[in-house]
């Protein structure tokens, strides 16, 4: 509910010492996650980053800066965004350089319809043959090359190659391949369409829940308020953040490494750890710090709104 949030903005106006006692638990320090990624066009996007199993059947192929996984199964691999259009040279080495096919991809999956996470589409689906599945909502974005975007469809520099849907997908679906099963939930209010994905993966005996986080971020430039382009974007970030906080979570990833402090994870698995990306703690953290910053985003849009 859009009022909760209304409300929840209005206490953390107050001065710090008469909410102290509501005030949620703070959140681990910056330095251990970023909240949000790196700013648009930023080298790290394209920097390579070793390809890695993260747990059971998930690997990292993706850059520095822009997260892509493999899912691997008996029938075939799913691969999750296909980043930049400079970016599928960088993820067919990182698939090829872990030992699997890159023509071996039968699925492309994305977390949400941005030229970061979006725009190597067409060009991977040309290479590989793979079946398009993208969340109805961001279906018009992808098939348009970002032209219906509804923030930066203006944006020449942010369109890119338009890539045709094979499945549209809705809230709750499970795609499906060899032994494996991804759900799709719609997190939108960062797009309309906005993914985040869920996994059971096996591990030393064990089952765990992963859970690939689209993205709770409010980009610099959205309206939240009196937006005649998107009128229920505040409705559906207040969604998301109820969506994202009944997920059962084990393995927190997401959208970018920097959601989930990536490099310091695999530095960590690198020397022997146990398994950093097990952060079920992380993942709480992480959703509730997004929250509030999406309050506060909103109490000052409203505030902005009525002067």
């Amino acid at each position: 509910m859009l009022t909760r949030y209304i409300l929840l903005a209005s206490v953390l106006a107050l001065p710090v010492g008469l909410r102290a006692q509501s005030s949620p638990k703070p959140a681990r320090p910056a330095l251990e996650f970023q909240a949000a990624a790196a700013a648009p066009g930023s080298p790290e996007w394209s920097e390579p980053f070793p390809p890695h199993r993260m747990i059971g059947n998930v690997y990292y192929v993706g850059s520095r800066g822009l997260a892509s996984y493999l899912i691997t199964t008996p029938a075939g691999h799913i691969l999750i965004n296909s980043n930049l259009k400079t970016s599928i040279p960088l993820i067919r080495e990182s698939v090829e350089k872990l030992g699997f096919h890159f023509n071996d991809i039968k699925i492309l999956l994305i977390s949400h319809a941005h030229f970061d996470h979006d725009a190597g589409s067409a060009e991977l689906l040309k290479l590989t043959g793979a079946k398009y599945m993208v969340m109805d909502a961001d279906v018009s974005v992808v098939e348009s090359g970002g032209k219906t975007d509804f923030q930066y469809g203006d944006d020449a520099t942010l369109l890119y190659p338009a890539a045709k849907v094979d499945r549209v997908l809705h809230d709750g679906d499970e795609v499906k391949l060899g032994d494996t099963t991804l759900t799709a939930h719609k997190t939108a209010g960062h797009t309309r369409g906005c993914t985040t994905w869920t996994l059971k993966v096996g591990e030393s005996g064990k089952t765990y829940d992963v859970v690939i986080v689209g993205s709770p971020n409010v980009n610099p430039g959205y309206k939240l308020v009196n937006n005649t382009r998107y009128p229920e974007i505040a409705d559906d970030y207040a969604h998301e953040f109820r969506v994202l906080k009944s997920l059962p979570c084990d393995i927190f990833l997401g959208a970018h490494g920097s959601y989930f402090g990536m490099e310091a994870k695999y530095a960590r698995l690198k020397a022997g750890a146990a398994n950093p990306y097990i952060d079920p703690q992380g993942y709480k953290d992480y959703v509730a710090e997004r929250e509030q910053a999406f309050v506060s985003e909103l109490q000052r849009q409203t505030e902005a709104a009525k002067k």
